[in-house]
């Protein structure tokens, strides 16, 4: 499941993951932020992860999709809210390895300042 949400900041694609992700929930994303590129040119992503159960096939054809034509040059900024230590470890993980993207994990108490973090560049 993923949800769209919107958290009131313009640059944001912002979304809740929980269980499996469908192609139609991928295409919905992805879609959204390409908008977003299109219209501010920079982005930034709020993504609050509740659980992870794997996606569908076609929803990762679609993510290689979107790679391929859009690319991760826009994204700025990346804010990832979840309760899983694993997932902290990960995001630092992956802000070594995309540095030209800022990205940090908070805990689910610290909504909050992932939006803050978000906010003020």
């Amino acid at each position: 499941m993923l949800e769209m949400m919107d958290i009131g900041i313009e640059k944001v694609v912002a979304y809740r993951w929980g269980g499996k992700i469908t192609e139609d929930e991928m295409t919905l994303a992805l879609s959204a932020l390409k908008e977003k590129i299109e219209t501010y040119g920079e982005v930034f992503i709020y993504q609050e992860i509740e659980s992870i159960g794997g996606f569908e096939f076609e929803a990762i054809v679609e993510k290689f999709k979107f790679l391929s034509d859009v690319g991760i040059s826009n994204i700025r900024r990346v804010a990832v809210v979840t309760h899983k230590q694993w997932m902290h470890k990960l995001i630092d993980l992956e802000g070594k390895i995309f540095k030209k993207i800022d990205m940090r994990s908070f805990s689910m108490d610290e909504k909050n300042e992932a939006m803050e973090f978000l906010k003020n560049p």
